[in-house]
């Protein structure tokens, strides 16, 4: 197949202050508070990033994510300024707050791994007895993530810790919760008109200079959050069948089945250019069904060049 893909940046802007390399994402800080996120084609999962890429994740991902922050901004601010790219967000530097707002409104992934091994409470929130995977909860569950202080896997904890610990102040988790329900909602309506149903997903808050929570990061992206199709959903439940995925969880499938769970002394399984194509169509296929609009592919001939001009183009509007 031989696709150009993604795989890191080393860009130099004028103001620039400093760069962090996430997992998929890398995120220029420059002077005025102004950051530049370009979301690569690195594909991680089980907290290891693959050793090849997937061709337009990037573009997929980031695409989605901006769309989103537009379509909820009427109800959570959010840090978002421009897109002067497909692979590139500009927004409002913020101290990110140490927690990921989790929230789940079926049992489903992490949470439903937890219930089959007895637990019937995640994160100091009850789960309800006699369900099955893949049931939907009563009333959707805000199940945190933080960081672990060693290495880059996400622990559970509760609100209760949350406060105790200091992480997050009283007053300020109280906005994020109500961000949270808010935001889970309208993706639900969202998700509905495009026939599917938001599973679970997490959001990620930040403090502006001047004291404002925001959203930031990716929102309601395939990699952030877990969609059913809504068609034949409780048919398949009933017959306790495995419901039909919109998410990164294919991949994780694929990966487990070919012997690898991110563990110790585990290698990644090879992955043949078709096998790369088939998860680059299927995150088309997401975007497609995500955003109810047709997938344009950007150029990738020079795709560092591209990202590059375009946003050294924007930013030289902005001075």
């Amino acid at each position: 197949m031989g696709l150009n893909t993604l795989m890191s940046t080393d860009f130099d802007f004028p103001g620039q202050k400093s760069v962090y390399k996430g997992k998929v994402r890398e995120v220029y800080t420059l002077q005025n508070d102004v950051l530049v996120m370009v979301a690569t084609d690195r594909l991680s999962a089980f907290d290891v990033v693959m050793p090849k890429g997937i061709p337009y994740k990037g573009q997929i991902l980031n695409q989605i994510a901006t769309k989103m922050m537009k379509d909820t901004e009427d109800i959570v601010p959010n840090w978002l300024m421009a897109t002067p790219d497909p692979n590139v967000a500009v927004g409002e530097a913020c101290e990110p707050f140490k927690v990921e707002m989790v929230i789940r409104g079926y049992l489903s992934g992490h949470a439903a791994r937890e219930y089959r091994a007895g637990k019937r409470m995640l994160c100091g929130v009850p789960m309800p007895e006699g369900m099955k995977e893949n049931d939907k909860f009563p009333n959707p569950i805000i199940t945190p993530a933080t960081k672990a202080e060693k290495g880059d896997h996400d622990e559970d904890i509760s609100r209760e810790d949350i406060l105790k610990r200091g992480i997050v102040s009283k007053e300020d988790y109280e906005v994020l919760e109500k961000y949270t329900k808010a935001l889970f909602q309208r993706g639900t309506e969202i998700a509905a008109k495009r026939g599917l149903i938001l599973v679970d997903t997490k959001y990620e808050f930040g403090k502006t200079k001047d004291g404002k929570i925001v959203l930031i990061d990716e929102i309601h992206t395939p990699d952030s959050s877990r969609y059913f199709y809504a068609e034949g959903y409780e048919e398949r439940q009933a017959k306790d069948e495995a419901q039909k995925q919109l998410s990164k969880e294919f991949v994780r499938q694929w990966l487990i089945s070919n012997g690898f769970q991110g563990l110790e002394g585990q290698t990644v399984p090879e992955m043949s250019d078709d096998y790369i194509e088939s998860v680059s169509n299927r995150y088309i296929e997401l975007y497609e069904n995500i955003t109810g609009e047709k997938f344009v592919k950007s150029d990738i001939s020079s795709i560092e060049d591209r990202i590059f001009k375009n946003i050294s183009d924007y930013l030289s509007k902005q001075t």
